[in-house]
C-alpha cells in the first residue's frame, strides 16, 4: 500500500512528538509499505514569522537579531535532542545554520526596505517548513529508514501565482511530482517534503496558504495515485463538536467528503478547507489521526459506513467575524447592487462567509473576517452611500456563526424546525440564517456571547453525545 503520511507543527513541536512520528512512519514500512511524508513547521513558528515580517518594517536590526537568535536555538535544541549519530548530527546542523542564515538576509533586506511584497512574505514564511522536515529527514535517518529531503517545489508542486494563497496546476504538478519522487519509492526511500511551499511555473517560491501542509498532502497523494492519505494531529479526529466547548463531544468514526468538507469550511480543528477536494475527486481515503493517540480517529470517505444516533453529524462556532448590512428601498429591483458590493469586496480580497438576502431586495447581509470590518464598511460607504440606492450600511461585530452539519439532513422534513426551536427555547436571537441546497449544512448568526449556550444546546438536540 502505498501512503501520505502528514505530521502538523504540535507532532514535529517536542522531542516526543518527533520519537512518535519517527515510530509510526517505520512501523508502517516494516509492514511492507511505501511511504511519503509532509511535515509542517512547528508549531507557532510560522506566526513568529508573520509577527517578525509586521514588525521589522518599522523597527530597527536589533529586533531581526533577536528572531533570528531566537530561531536558531530553537531547532538547534531540537536536533541535539534527536540527533545522536554524529555525523547526522554534523549535517542537520550545517543545515539549519545554512537555512537560517538565508532567512536572516531576507529579513534584514525586509527591514532596511520598510516593506514587504506578498512574493517576499511567502518565501521568509516558508522556512518554517524548510527547517522542521529537515530536521524529521534527520531522525527517519537515524532509525535506519533511507529517506530524502524536499521542499514541495522541488518535490513537483507547481501553482498559479497567487501568493499567500496559491492553487496547484495539477496536470503540470502530477507529471513533476511522478518524475521527481516515483524512482526514489521505488527504491524504498521516502520523501519528506515541506507542506505549505510550492513553486510557481517560474519556480519562485510561493505558499499554499494557512494551514496548507493538509493540502500539500493530498496533491501528493493524487499525483502519486496513493491509496490512502494520512493527517497525523494533536486530536482524536472530527469532532462533533469543540470539546472545550461542549465537554460530552465525541470523536467522528467516519464521515463523507462533502460532510467532512463543510466541517473544515466551518474550523472544524485538523483539517484544512480546500485540502479534501483533490482527494475526493480521486476518491482516495483520508484519516485524520491523533500522533499521541493512534488508535483513534476519522476515516474520510465517499459514503460514511456509521450512521449517526441523529440526522446531524457535527455542530460548529465560527468567531471573530463580523455582520455587515447593506439597506435602502432603492436597491429592490435596481439590478447590479449585489454585483457592485461583492465586486469591491473581491477587489479587496475579502473573503465572505455568509450571505443572505431577503426577497424584498431591501438589503443585503454577510459575514465577513472581525479584522477587516472597518475597512470594508469605510470602502463601501464611499462606494455606495449618496448613489439614491443604498441607505444606509451597518455592522454587527459581536456575533458569531453556528454551523449544523450531516449528509443525513438532506431530504430530511424538519431539520430547520429543531434547530430553531431549540435556540427559541434558549430565549436566543437568531440575527441572520443561510442554508444551500445541498441541505448539508445550516448556518445562522447570533450574538457572540450566545454561541456557547447553542452549541451545547443543539448537541443535545441532535444526540451528538450518544
Amino acid at each position: 500500500m502505498r501512503i501520505v503520511m502528514k505530521f502538523g507543527g504540535t507532532s514535529v513541536s517536542s522531542d516526543e512528538g518527533i520519537k512518535k512520528c519517527v515510530e509510526i512512519v517505520k512501523r508502517s514500512v516494516l509492514d511492507g509499505n511505501e511511504v511519503v511524508v509532509v511535515v509542517s513547521a512547528m508549531a507557532g513558528v510560522t506566526n513568529k514569522m508573520f509577527d517578525a515580517i509586521s514588525r521589522v518594517t518599522v523597527s530597527n536590526q536589533s529586533l531581526v537579531k533577536n528572531f533570528i537568535e531566537e530561531l536558531t536555538e530553537k531547532h538547534r535544541e531540537f536536533a541535539r535532542k534527536i540527533i545522536h549519530d554524529k555525523k547526522l548530527y554534523e549535517n542537520i546542523y550545517n543545515e539549519i545554520e545554512r537555512l537560517i542564515e538565508e532567512w536572516g538576509r531576507v529579513l534584514t533586506s525586509v527591514s532596511y526596505l520598510k516593506e514587504v511584497t506578498p512574493r517576499s512574505q511567502d518565501y521568509i514564511v516558508s522556512f518554517g517548513e524548510k527547517l522542521s522536515s529537515s530536521i524529521v529527514c534527520a531522525a527517519l535517518k537515524e532509525a535506519g529508514l533511507k529517506a530524502e529531503w524536499y521542499t514541495g517545489g522541488e518535490a513537483g508542486i507547481v501553482t498559479d501565482d497567487r501568493f499567500g494563497n496559491a492553487m496547484p496546476l495539477m496536470e503540470i504538478t502530477t507529471y513533476k511530482v511522478k518524475k521527481n519522487l516515483e524512482p526514489i519509492i521505488k527504491e524504498r526511500t521516502i520523501p519528506v517534503v515541506t507542506g505549505y511551499i510550492a513553486y510557481t511555473q517560474d519556480s519562485t517560491t510561493i505558499t499554499l496558504g494557512r494551514g496548507g501542509s493538509d493540502y500539500t498532502a493530498t496533491i501528493l497523494g493524487v499525483a502519486l495515485d496513493v491509496d490512502e492519505i494520512w493527517i497525523w494531529t494533536d486530536i482524536d479526529g472530527l469532532m462533533t463538536a469543540d470539546p472545550k466547548i461542549e465537554p460530552l463531544a465525541k470523536t467522528i468514526p467516519t464521515v463523507s467528503y462533502v460532510e467532512a468538507m463543510e466541517m473544515a469550511y466551518f474550523g472544524a480543528k485538523g483539517l484544512h478547507p480546500k485540502a479534501l477536494e483533490p482527494a475526493a475527486n480521486k476518491e482516495i481515503c483520508v484519516h485524520i489521526k491523533n500522533t499521541f493517540n493512534p488508535e483513534k480517529g476519522t476515516l474520510i470517505e465517499k459514503n460514511q459506513s456509521v450512521k449517526s444516533v441523529d440526522i446531524a453529524k457535527a455542530i460548529a462556532i465560527i468567531r471573530d467575524v463580523a455582520l455587515i448590512t447593506v439597506s435602502g428601498a432603492g436597491m429592490a429591483g435596481t439590478p447590479g447592487i449585489a454585483a457592485k458590493v461583492f465586486g469591491i469586496l473581491g477587489e479587496n480580497h475579502v473573503n465572505i462567509l455568509m450571505i443572505s438576502q431577503g426577497s424584498s431586495e431591501a438589503n443585503i447581509s454577510f459575514i465577513i473576517p472581525h479584522d477587516r470590518v472597518d475597512a470594508v464598511t469605510n470602502t463601501l460607504e464611499l462606494a455606495l452611500l449618496g448613489s439614491g440606492n443604498v441607505r444606509g450600511i451597518s455592522t454587527e461585530k459581536d456575533v458569531c456563526i453556528i454551523a449544523i452539519v450531516g449528509a443525513d439532513m438532506k431530504g430530511t422534513p424538519g431539520v430547520a424546525a429543531r434547530v430553531f426551536t431549540a435556540v427559541a427555547d434558549e430565549g436566543i436571537n437568531i440575527r441572520m440564517i443561510a442554508q444551500g441546497s445541498s441541505e448539508l449544512n445550516i448556518s445562522f448568526v447570533i450574538k457572540e456571547t450566545d454561541g456557547v449556550k447553542t452549541v451545547r444546546s443543539l448537541h443535545t438536540e441532535f444526540q451528538l453525545d450518544k
